[in-house]
């Protein structure tokens, strides 16, 4: 009996030590990543600052390229966060500069779907710098909130961690899904009658064609739409893919038809990025047009016409684009929260009992 009590004792020393040993190296690696990080943004926003490159725009319009000053406050304010945490440990305090400074990220990263969608479809994006700046400042949301959740985090409870069983998501998660998809119908429809031809809102199919040749579409775009295919179309499809495999059991494991994938775990990550940078877009994007749209309805704004014959038809498109986009968006911000929450890996080998490893729920 001494001698299994010592040979079960030694066990769980080791196991201790290889976890602690596993976290210390895993919160190092997003240490450094995230001063490196820092370090990199500060010096890209200096550099863009003195040369008076803009960052930033308001609309169509550059903004004032004095506002990449705020990309340098932000670097620096991550290095030194970063640094302070490596250096003195967790503290409180730390930690809420770390999620402050994952907004402020967040915010600066607004538009990078939309130069992802513009380079997809093969038309390049309206500044270079910009672009970077929305890539550079999305990585920095990610290393900071990582960082964050795994300061002053107790060690893990085992080194090697399983995924869960494939789960659906909640029923008001998936009735938000529904949500979100329903509000895209509308949308999909007014662009399908504008490919085949038809008219609506004043305006024909042959007049919003002549309207992206002039807006400076893309061939790749300009020939889907020849064929009957809107570009926007298939993209709320493969939104709609991505929004149900978030709340459903498949979207956690490759489906059948993959033969060297079938079976497999689908990675973490895989839905995740675009989940959130399609929530970070469309959400805020969403809401607070349709903010501005009531207020335009109630006359309380103006709205120009743009490309269509009549304030009213320009108030009605942007309804419907509104809606889609903020109904969606909010629903991915539920279905990726709840996709995160159920795949959480799970320990299998928190303990060990009589020799071997035993299972917790995590």
């Amino acid at each position: 009996m001494e001698a299994e009590a010592v040979t079960e004792t030694g066990a769980e020393a080791g196991t201790r030590a290889l976890r602690r040993a596993w976290w210390q190296r895993w919160r190092s690696r997003v240490d450094r990543a995230t001063t490196v990080w820092a370090v990199a943004y500060a010096g890209f926003g200096l550099v863009c600052a003195l040369w008076t490159t803009p960052l930033f725009s308001l609309g169509d319009t550059p903004a004032s390229p004095a506002l990449n000053w705020a990309v340098v406050v932000v670097g620096v304010l991550a290095a030194t966060v970063s640094g302070a945490v490596t250096r003195y440990g967790a503290r409180p305090g730390l930690r809420v500069l770390l999620w402050v400074n994952c907004v402020l990220a967040g915010l600066a990263a607004f538009g990078l779907l939309l130069d992802v969608v513009t380079l997809v479809f093969g038309q390049g994006v309206d500044s270079a710098p910009a672009a970077a700046n929305h890539a550079l400042a999305a990585t920095g949301c990610l290393l900071l909130a990582t960082m964050a959740r795994t300061v002053g985090g107790p060690v893990p409870a085992s080194v090697a961690a399983a995924p869960p069983a494939p789960s659906a998501a909640s029923r008001p998660v998936q009735l938000a899904a529904g949500a979100g998809t329903v509000a895209f119908l509308p949308y999909v429809a007014m662009k399908l009658v504008w490919v085949s031809g038809g008219t609506f809102a004043g305006n024909t199919g042959e007049q919003m064609l002549a309207i992206s040749e002039h807006n400076g579409a893309s061939e790749i775009w300009l020939t889907l739409e020849s064929w009957g295919l809107d570009g926007t179309v298939l993209l709320a499809a493969l939104g709609v893919f991505l929004l149900w495999g978030l709340v459903r059991p498949w979207g956690q494991v490759y489906p059948r038809w993959t033969p060297w994938l079938r079976g497999r775990r689908v990675p973490r990550a895989l839905p995740l990025v675009p989940a959130l940078m399609g929530a970070a877009t469309l959400a805020p994007y969403g809401v607070l047009g349709a903010g501005y749209l009531a207020l335009a309805t109630a006359d309380v704004v103006t709205v120009g016409q743009g490309d269509f014959s009549s304030p009213g038809d320009a108030l009605l498109v942007g309804w419907i684009g509104m809606v889609a986009f903020g109904v969606y968006g909010c629903a991915l911000i539920a279905a990726a929260r709840s996709y995160w929450i159920r795949t959480r890996p799970v320990a299998v080998a928190a303990a060990t009992e009589h020799g071997r490893p035993v299972g917790t729920s995590g």
